[in-house]
């Protein structure tokens, strides 16, 4: 089969949305795909509510950790060479970004912070759970595509199809 793929998701603060993308790639296709998250301004740790619902569902959390993506950018000892870059949050995808190692196909799939949510003990952990279903459907629709028979053009359609919500992209008309 060959090397994996390596996936970057990115967010400001790599503490929620993007741990958790990270988890759901790296467990659910990590034959095809090595995930890794990052932050613009990474908090220092990993959102309490993200590494629950982490625990719950039975992922593993204890190499997690919020981190700058400067640790990803091109010159850094060690850093993967990368194939795909999400941003899963709107302050991310407007931000300059480190110029990334190996040129990789990028799109934005924002969506909303579920550590920003005020309310109940409950509200908050639904908050995280419906993020965690966002995030799940969007990386189970873009590991079924068949990356290596797509031309970079198509590929990049289908990759912003997915962050719009669609599974596959619209058709244009003449």
């Amino acid at each position: 089969m060959g090397e994996p793929y390596n996936v970057l998701f990115l967010c400001t603060g790599n503490s929620a949305r993007s741990i958790i993308a990270e988890s759901i790639m790296n467990r659910d296709f990590g034959q095809r795909f090595r995930a890794f998250s990052a932050g613009s301004h990474p908090r220092g740790e990993v959102h309490p509510l993200a590494i629950d619902l982490l625990k719950r569902l039975n992922y593993p959390t204890d190499s997690l950790r919020s981190k700058s993506w400067e640790e990803f950018a091109e010159g850094q000892d060690g850093a993967p060479e990368l194939d795909f870059v999400f941003t899963v949050c709107d302050d991310a995808a407007g931000e300059a970004c480190p110029v990334w190692p190996g040129q990789p196909m990028s799109a934005h799939w924002g969506v909303p912070d579920p550590a920003k949510v005020e309310g109940t003990p409950g509200e908050k952990s639904f908050a995280f759970a419906e993020t965690y279903r966002q995030m799940n459907n969007r990386i189970s629709i873009f590991a079924s595509l068949p990356i290596a028979s797509l031309d970079r053009i198509g590929l990049k359609r289908r990759l912003e199809a997915i962050g719009a919500g669609e599974a596959q992209p619209r058709q244009e008309t003449a």
